[in-house]
């Protein structure tokens, strides 16, 4: 029963523990410091995608900072 209810609602429950860990760490270390850290999963996050898809690195970061990786 509990299963199937965190089943269907996976994205809620993935947003809820989101949010508290954001939270959390917002109040721990601050405003500005939990940006950079989200900029910083970010960024991973699109160069791990990338990578998946077997992209090649240098064209990922070409793209990201132009004319640096030539």
């Amino acid at each position: 029963m509990m299963r199937e209810l965190m089943w269907e609602h996976k994205g809620k429950l993935m947003g809820i523990l989101a949010g508290l860990f954001f939270g959390i760490i917002y109040l721990l270390v601050g405003f500005w410091d939990t940006l950079v850290f989200v900029v910083f999963v970010g960024t991973g996050y699109y160069i791990g995608r990338k990578l998946d898809h077997k992209e090649d690195l240098r064209e990922i970061l070409d793209r990201i900072l132009p004319g640096k990786f030539r």
